[in-house]
C-alpha cells in the first residue's frame, strides 16, 4: 500500500521533469540555431573583432560569477528541501532571485552604456546578434526569476514546493549553461 502512495506522489514529479526536459530541448534548438547563425556570420565577414572589442570582458566575467553562484544557491535550495529545512529553502531561493536580478542589472548597465555610445541593435551585424542573443538569454533569466519568486512565496507560506524546486533548478541550470556558451563567443573571441 505504501509503495502505491509513493508511486502516485512521484508521478507528478516525473511528468514535471519530462515536461521541463522537453522545454529545455526546444530551447536548445532555439539557442543552438541562433548561436550557429552567429558563428557562421562571424566567420564569413570581417570587422567583427573590432565591434566585439567594445564589450567589457570584466563585466561579463563578473556576470558569469554571479550567474554561476546563483546556480549553486538554486542547488542549495533543493538540498534544503531534501533536509526539510523550510527556512533554508526560502533563504536560498531568495539568494537565487537576488543574484538573477544582479545579473540583469549588470546586463542593463551594459545595454545602456552601449546604446549611449551609439552601439544599438541596428548598428551592425555584430550588435544585432549581441542584443538578440543576450536579450533572449535575459528573457530566460526573467522567466526563471518569476518561477523562483512563485516558489519562494509558496515556501514562505509553508506550502509543499518539493519537486517543483528541482524542476525550476533544471531550468535555471540550463539558463546558466547557455550563458557559458554566450560568454566566450561574444566577450572573449575578438
Amino acid at each position: 500500500m505504501r509503495m502505491a502512495v509513493v508511486s502516485e506522489q512521484s508521478a507528478p514529479a516525473r511528468r514535471g521533469k519530462i515536461a521541463v526536459w522537453w522545454l529545455i530541448a526546444s530551447e536548445v534548438m532555439i539557442f543552438g540555431g541562433a548561436l550557429s547563425c552567429y558563428i557562421l556570420a562571424r566567420t564569413a565577414g570581417p570587422g567583427w573583432s573590432a565591434e566585439a572589442a567594445h564589450l567589457s570582458a570584466i563585466l561579463a566575467t563578473i556576470n558569469t560569477f554571479v550567474l554561476l553562484t546563483s546556480s549553486m544557491t538554486m542547488a542549495m535550495a533543493f538540498a534544503a528541501y531534501q533536509k526539510a529545512d523550510q527556512r533554508g529553502v526560502c533563504r536560498f531561493l531568495l539568494c537565487t532571485i537576488l543574484l538573477g536580478l544582479a545579473f540583469l542589472g549588470i546586463k542593463a548597465y551594459e545595454y545602456i552604456s552601449h546604446i549611449a555610445d551609439g552601439l544599438a541593435p541596428w548598428s551592425g551585424s555584430f550588435w544585432s546578434f549581441y542584443y538578440l542573443l543576450t536579450g533572449l538569454h535575459a528573457l530566460h533569466v526573467i522567466a526563471g526569476i518569476i518561477v523562483n519568486i512563485i516558489l519562494l512565496l509558496a515556501a514562505g507560506k509553508g506550502l509543499h514546493t518539493g519537486y517543483r524546486i528541482e524542476i525550476a533548478g533544471l531550468y535555471w541550470h540550463f539558463v546558466d549553461i547557455v550563458w557559458i556558451f554566450l560568454f566566450p563567443l561574444l566577450y572573449l573571441s575578438y
